[in-house]
C-alpha cells in the first residue's frame, strides 16, 4: 500500500466521522414493548483497530510512519541548502570536440530553498551565443534511492531533463547523469554534469556530452560561480 493510500484512508475515516456527527436526529417513535435484552457478550480487543484512526491496522500505521521518515530532510539536504543565494557565473561553451576557443558569456544563478528544505530551485539568466538564456531546475535528495535527483528545463529546448547524482567520497563534488532527447541524433542521450565546491562562496559546474556524430565525449560547458557578497546566506 502506498503512502497516498494510507493518507487517503485517514482522510476518509475523518470525513466519515464528521458526516456521522453532522447527521440530523430522526424523530423518535413511541417505545414498543420489547423482550428483555440478552446479556451483552464481552468484546475482545481488536487486532485490526488503531485508537484514534478508525479502520487502520498496526501495519498501516507502521507504513505511514516509514513514509513520513523517508520524507524528512537530512544531512544531504543541508548540503544543498548551502547553495542558497545569488551567484555570478562566467561561462565557457564548446559546440563540438574540435572547437578550440570557447564562446564566453556571463550569467546569474539564483538558488532558493523549497518545501521546508527538502529541495532547492535553481534559476539561471544570461546569454548563450548572444541569445537571451533562461533556465530553471529543481534538485533534492531522495532518501529512498539515496541519490540526488534533479530536473532541468530552459528556453533552448522543449524537453525536460531528468538526472540522478552521487557525491564523491570527500563530499566536494556531485556527479549527475542526465537523460535527454538529442535534437540532432533524434534519440535518447546522456549528459554528465559535475558540480565542484571550491569554497563557501565558489563552485564550478562542468558539462560533458557525447558528440552526436562521432560519439566522442567532450566538455561542452564550464561555469565558474562566485556568490555575490550582498546575497550571501548563512547556514
Amino acid at each position: 500500500m502506498t503512502c497516498k493510500s494510507l493518507l487517503a484512508i485517514v482522510g476518509l475515516a475523518a470525513l466519515a466521522g464528521s458526516i456521522a456527527i453532522a447527521q440530523p436526529a430522526k424523530e423518535s417513535k413511541p417505545a414498543q414493548p420489547t423482550k428483555p435484552a440478552a446479556p451483552a457478550k464481552p468484546v475482545a480487543p481488536s487486532d485490526h483497530a488503531q485508537p484514534g484512526i478508525p479502520g487502520m491496522t498496526p501495519q498501516q500505521m507502521q507504513d505511514m510512519q516509514t513514509c513520513m521518515e523517508a520524507g524528512q530532510p537530512g544531512p544531504h539536504h543541508a548540503e544543498l541548502a548551502k547553495a542558497v543565494g545569488t551567484w555570478h557565473g562566467k561561462n565557457k561553451t564548446w559546440m563540438s570536440p574540435d572547437m578550440k576557443e570557447p564562446m564566453v558569456s556571463e550569467c546569474v544563478q539564483t538558488v532558493t530553498s523549497l518545501m521546508d528544505g527538502r529541495f532547492i530551485k535553481i534559476e539561471v539568466t544570461g546569454d548563450m551565443g548572444g541569445m537571451p538564456f533562461h533556465g530553471l531546475g529543481f534538485t533534492g535528495y531522495d532518501n529512498v534511492s539515496q541519490k540526488f535527483v534533479s530536473t532541468w528545463m530552459d528556453n533552448c529546448g522543449s524537453g525536460i531533463m531528468h538526472g540522478t547524482g552521487e557525491p564523491s567520497s570527500d563530499g566536494k563534488t556531485i556527479t549527475f547523469s542526465y537523460n535527454y532527447n538529442c535534437p540532432i541524433a533524434k534519440k535518447p542521450a546522456v549528459m554528465r554534469e559535475v558540480h565542484t565546491h571550491n569554497g563557501p562562496d565558489a563552485m564550478t559546474l562542468e558539462m560533458f556530452m557525447k558528440d552526436p556524430r562521432s560519439g566522442v565525449e567532450y566538455k561542452a560547458m564550464e561555469i565558474a560561480f562566485t556568490r555575490q557578497a550582498t546575497s550571501k546566506v548563512a547556514n
